[in-house]
């Protein structure tokens, strides 16, 4: 091999590896049908709940349960469940309960999150401990329930906000994100006399507007789709959320909620599509408000994960 070859072959660049040469058509088609498998499995359940709670009884009772193709549209479950009674009230409860609940855990971890951000104030490294600890260890179900029932809060909507108000989690992805902030720029803001409050309001709350989305979407699905805190801190059905009107409809399939048990007596209502209907009521905030975070999910989540 002559010194012509040899040099030409060593400055050559290495061979790439395999997963990055261009995909062949056989294994683009392969992915694209899982794709679109995976697709189907999702919005498969989704389209027959939606279609279910669309259909006539005599549709429903034709179909002997679930309707997989629609005959025939019609509104009437949504219009008896949002025409008053335990259904609407339960909706209205799940939403004020979510908008409070979510404007409090943020509110809360926001400033928790900032305090600890600022390496040099007091008992940083301690609160820090402490609080990473409870995700370690937790006093229970039962010291839990005791406390709240000796602080009153049993039958009271804030017995659906106080125990799971703050998440230790999300607090730390925030404070990750706060420390990736320049810290010029605060300090700049301190020399010209602006409060740690000024500072947060006018500085790292505008910087961190991915993050704030991500967080609070995270709290705000969990208060929708949180049953468990009603479950055993309400016994006052009028009080229930959503999410607990929806599992006593799915466990007593014979039933129907407050106000409507004369239309399903009658044949004008259909249970299974009073149930579904529901379900789609549950699923609508989520799915609406998940779009206008969606831009700042990604950026959200990695920043606040990777900085600091």
């Amino acid at each position: 091999m002559s010194l012509n070859t040899q040099l030409i072959r060593s400055l050559q660049a290495p061979p790439r590896p395999v997963w990055e040469e261009p995909p062949r058509r056989a294994g683009l088609t392969l992915k694209g049908g899982f794709l679109v498998l995976c697709c189907l499995a999702i919005l498969g359940p989704l389209w027959i709940v939606v279609v279910t709670s669309l259909s006539p009884k005599p549709v429903i009772d034709r179909a002997g349960g679930l309707v997989l193709v629609p005959d025939g549209i019609t509104f009437i479950n949504y219009t008896e469940l949002l025409g008053g009674g335990q259904v609407s009230r339960a909706m209205l409860v799940s939403i004020g309960v979510t908008v409070v609940g979510t404007v409090f855990s943020m509110t809360v971890s926001v400033l928790a999150a900032y305090g600890l951000s600022r390496t040099g104030s007091l008992g940083h490294r301690f609160l820090l401990m402490s609080l990473m600890a409870t995700m370690f260890f937790g006093a229970g179900l039962i010291p839990t329930y005791l406390l709240v029932q000796s602080l009153g809060l049993t039958d009271t909507y804030l017995s659906l906000i106080l125990p799971s108000a703050v998440s230790v989690f999300n607090i730390l992805v925030l404070r990750s994100f706060f420390m990736g902030i320049a810290p010029e720029l605060t300090e700049s803001a301190r020399i010209d006399g602006a409060s740690d409050l000024r500072i947060l309001l006018t500085i790292i709350l505008p910087l961190s507007r991915a993050v704030l989305a991500v967080i609070s979407l995270f709290y705000a699905v969990g208060y929708w789709s949180a049953w468990f805190n009603a479950s055993i801190y309400l016994t006052d059905q009028q009080m229930m959320p959503l999410q607990n009107v929806l599992i006593q409809l799915v466990q007593k399939s014979r039933a129907a909620p407050t106000g409507l048990q004369q239309a399903v007596h009658t044949g004008q209502l259909s249970t299974l599509g009073l149930q579904m209907a529901v379900m789609v009521l549950a699923l609508v905030p989520v799915a609406v408000a998940s779009p206008f975070v969606q831009r700042h999910f990604k950026k959200g989540m990695l920043t606040g994960a990777v900085k600091g």
